[in-house]
């Protein structure tokens, strides 16, 4: 809006100045004051005419030629006669009037009439006669004429600076402000459809301009704003189904223990056989809430980022080959044989959680297993400087669907939760965030043939250092 009309100003300027000076060089419009001042100038021409004519006559008309840069500037016309023949002439000259009062000069002298003068010097050159006829304008009212010039200059800068602002205005409402204000209906338009809840709606501005930032930001926003939305809204379906969880499994044991207290009360179990039975059912029951409730306090724990690690130097392979060998019988006992295929490797962990993440997968496979006995194969793979650990077992395996949301805390693949006795829920989200303080990934997978497979991969770390195992 600026740079416009100062540019076209400098132009209107620049043009007119080359106009005056055009016409000061020229003297195009602008001859001398006076009938004196004419003279002097033709007389101070005249000498370097004389001197050009003196030259030696191979060079005279290359002497005339080079006087065509001092005639210009003194505004004059040239004409070289030799015994009344010319053979040189330079400008326009002066009217035939004037020429022939001119003629009529020797010597030399000045004819003037209507403006214009002549200015007549004769001479004598190698016995010819020469004769130098210089022709000007005087002009008593030069300065009157600048005066008008400068005038006209004025107004016509001043026209076009108005005329420049006026054009400049105009395109700026027609193409810049109309696009202005359609990036802002864009932005405006996002605004309301977000406002309304429509989150998924991103904005569309295919210009290379200062708005495509602003709507890029907008896009990232409102994807931000749906990621934290979605995130809340997975959160608390989370909160309600771990509360519904919570009262359920611990409703189911508590009923057990009131039932059988109210028995034990009333004298139902009168033997001392009866008694202890009874007894036991209660001690089972509140070990069950107690280890329970031992889970939901570690979750929670997890879950805060305020559960204490000590992580060590770890050889995966014996690690592993020893928990096993600890609890193959138990599990063999309970339906499950495990089998082992280590590989080197060697990783960063804290032996406690990485023993509660075996452990929990393990017991998972035995609570769920259909199958007597039940089989689960446990393999060590190397894979571009990480170690995948697979435990794959042959059990009833879990639908498609429920392969996403086998780590979400309280998930069950059973809905109804009808046998909260195989386990609350917790297990293999405790695994999962685990592993990845751990730095590695946790997912599950469909075994062929029938089954889960759950795959763990872990960075490891170079073999050439003292190894650290399990206390």
């Amino acid at each position: 809006m600026i740079i416009v009309p100062v540019l076209a100003s400098l132009l209107a300027g620049l043009i007119c100045i080359g106009v005056v000076w055009f016409g000061v060089l020229h003297r195009n419009g602008l001859g001398y004051e006076d009938s004196e001042d004419f003279s002097a100038a033709a007389a101070t021409v005249s000498s370097a005419v004389e001197e050009a004519i003196e030259a030696p006559e191979d060079q005279r008309d290359q002497k005339l030629s080079d006087l065509t840069g001092l005639l210009e500037r003194s505004g004059l016309s040239l004409d070289v006669s030799e015994n009344g023949v010319s053979y040189y002439a330079y400008g326009s000259g002066a009217g035939q009037e004037l020429s022939s009062a001119a003629s009529q000069l020797t010597g030399e002298g000045v004819v003037s009439s209507g403006g214009s003068s002549i200015y007549v010097h004769q001479l004598t050159v190698n016995g010819q006669t020469v004769r130098i006829l210089l022709a000007g304008t005087t002009m008593t009212p030069s300065r009157q004429t600048l005066k008008a010039v400068m005038i006209g200059m004025f107004l016509i800068l001043g026209g076009v600076v108005i005329i420049s602002i006026l054009i400049t205005n105009r395109f700026l409402s027609r193409f810049v402000l109309n696009e202005i204000e359609d990036a802002l209906d864009i932005l405006s338009e996002g605004v309301v459809q977000i406002a309304a809840g429509n989150l998924d709606y991103r904005i569309r501005y295919t210009e290379n301009d200062e708005f495509a930032p602003v709507c890029s930001a907008f896009n990232q926003m409102a994807q931000r704003l749906s990621e934290s939305v979605e995130q809340t809204r997975k959160s608390e379906e989370s909160r309600k189904e771990m509360m519904a969880g919570i009262s359920h499994d611990l409703r189911t044991p508590l009923t057990v223990i009131n039932a059988y207290t109210e028995g034990l009360l009333d004298g139902v179990a009168k033997t001392p056989q009866a008694q202890k039975k009874y007894l036991m059912t209660i001690h089972t029951k509140a070990e069950d809430i107690g280890k329970m409730v031992s889970q939901i306090f570690l979750f929670s724990k997890m879950d805060l980022d305020d559960y204490p690690v000590t992580p060590e130097r770890i050889s995966l392979d014996r690690f592993i080959g020893r928990l096993v060998d600890e609890n193959k019988s138990s599990w063999t006992e309970k339906g499950l044989n495990v089998s082992f295929e280590p590989a080197a490797a060697s990783v960063t962990a804290d032996p406690a959680e990485l023993r509660r993440v075996i452990e929990n997968i393990v017991g998972n496979s035995i609570k769920y297993n259909d199958r007597k006995p039940g089989s689960m194969e446990i393999t060590m793979r190397e894979n571009n400087g990480d170690i995948t650990l697979t435990l794959a077992d042959h059990g009833p395996g879990v639908p498609d669907e429920a392969l996403s949301r086998l780590f979400d805390e309280f998930y069950r693949t059973d809905r109804s939760r009808r046998n909260p006795n195989q386990g609350s829920g917790l297990g293999l989200a405790i695994a999962s965030k685990a592993v990845r303080r751990m730095h590695g990934t946790i997912e599950a997978r469909r075994t062929a043939g029938g089954g889960l497979t759950i795959l763990i991969t872990l960075p490891t770390i170079d073999d050439d250092k003292t190894d650290t195992e399990e206390k």
